[in-house]
């Protein structure tokens, strides 16, 4: 039993473990004058919006290593894998752009390990064109091999990393696949535009005699009159004989249109991305409005990023040494406004969670306080007034002024007797 090559030119001969008609013949799904596979899905701008944003976000995202001490994770340096997999000419972004493409369009993304470590883990990785690889799954075989370019490697040999598994099968799910009517509607929504407006779909106009009921070789005259006289702008002169119209195409214009909204949100679907995000028309019944730019962002990394995100951290982290593993950091999609940032840095240093240093190195980059600095802050703002949160006597919450007091007293730097410090302190 051979599994397909994704999308374009490969075996489909699925249907001994997937009902039949499930899977689209060989080449692609052709659906009406349409055949869509990996390379004509892209000509449907939502496939390509949902594909380029989101492999622009997990590409972007920040790796970090860590080792599992005793539960504690400790930072570890990258290893060459995770700064160039593919050689010199293949940094980490470009490499994890290719595969979440990859990932997101066939639910598949191969490579062949052309060099390994002194562990025996892989130290690079030449990813291949997914419609040129074919996984070879037979009875009797623990693993699958892998035939690329027409030579088969063992599994050994190939990184191989799925999305959308199912239950024995050796591939993840492709959503161009299933997506295939969809898209395929959708192209050929745009073909029949595009045929209708250039006037191969239908006549451009149309020319009736009134008079009589035209013979054959009249109708092939009239014609090379229309083309003589209408096509090469000469003065048109006709009789009461003839009536001249040009064919409206409002109805079926606005019906085209109307169709193709409905074609790029439903594409969306597929593919994991909300339609707003790829600047999709949405119905006035299904939007959402948000009150900031991180709760849409936050929603989007909830629902649809972060399963994704888990399994490429699965998956980055077979290639290193246990227990190390690879985190993405995702915070940089939650990135907050200038204001924002600092009022939320000043509450976690007023909280004690966060030192003025922490947040000057991992926020703005910069370089801690000098003590020239910090002299500067006291003398134009005096010494900084105690952030410790009021305490409670006898049931009552006690201000920072009043706490001053009593520590003087507790000192004995003032007087016993109190001063009037209102009702409840005595």
């Amino acid at each position: 039993m051979r599994w397909p090559r994704w999308l374009g030119g490969q075996r489909r001969d699925f249907q001994s473990v997937t009902p039949a008609g499930q899977i689209p013949p060989r080449g692609g799904s052709r659906q009406g004058s349409i055949l869509v596979n990996e390379d004509t899905a892209m000509r449907h701008s939502a496939v390509w919006a949902c594909l380029r944003l989101r492999a622009d976000l997990m590409s972007s995202f920040p790796l970090h290593v860590y080792r599992d001490v005793e539960g504690i994770p400790v930072s570890w340096p990258r290893p060459p894998v995770l700064v160039s997999p593919g050689g010199k000419r293949w940094k980490y972004r470009h490499w994890m752009w290719a595969t979440q493409h990859d990932l997101d369009s066939t639910g598949n993304a191969i490579g062949l390990i052309t060099e390994v470590n002194a562990l025996g883990l892989p130290a690079r990785i030449d990813l291949q064109p997914i419609r040129t690889c074919t996984v070879i799954q037979r009875k009797g075989m623990t693993e699958p091999r892998y035939k690329i370019d027409g030579v088969e490697y063992t599994a050994d040999k190939v990184w191989h990393e799925r999305q959308f598994p199912v239950a024995g099968l050796p591939v993840g799910l492709s959503p161009i696949v299933y997506a295939a009517w969809s898209i395929g509607e959708y192209l050929s929504e745009q073909q029949f535009g595009l045929d209708w407006f250039g006037g191969s779909a239908v006549p451009k106009a149309r020319m009736k005699n009134k008079a009589k009921v035209l013979k054959p070789e009249e109708i092939t005259i009239a014609k090379q009159w229309y083309r003589d006289v209408i096509q090469n702008g000469d003065l048109l002169v006709h009789g009461n004989d003839w009536e001249y119209d040009m064919i409206q195409a409002e109805e079926a214009g606005l019906a085209w249109i109307e169709a193709r909204k409905y074609g790029l949100a439903d594409v969306c679907r597929f593919f994991g991305c909300p339609a707003d995000l790829v600047d999709a028309a949405v119905s006035s019944g299904g939007t959402i409005t948000y009150q900031s730019t991180q709760q849409r962002n936050l929603q989007f990394l909830i629902m649809q990023m972060s399963p994704a995100v888990t399994w490429r951290e699965d998956a980055l982290s077979d290639l290193l040494p246990s227990p190390r593993y690879v985190s993405l950091d995702t915070d940089t999609l939650m990135r907050m406004d200038p204001v924002t940032l600092a009022a939320f840095i000043h509450a976690r240093i007023a909280d004690r969670t966060l030192t003025p240093n922490a947040a000057r190195r991992d926020y703005y980059g910069l370089p801690p306080l000098t003590p020239a600095e910090e002299a500067e802050f006291v003398r134009l703002f005096g010494e900084p007034r105690s952030t410790q949160p009021p305490q409670k006597t006898a049931g009552v919450d006690v201000p920072h002024q009043v706490r001053d007091t009593l520590d003087q007293w507790m000192s004995g730097a003032a007087p016993v007797s109190p001063a009037p410090m209102g009702a409840g302190y005595e």
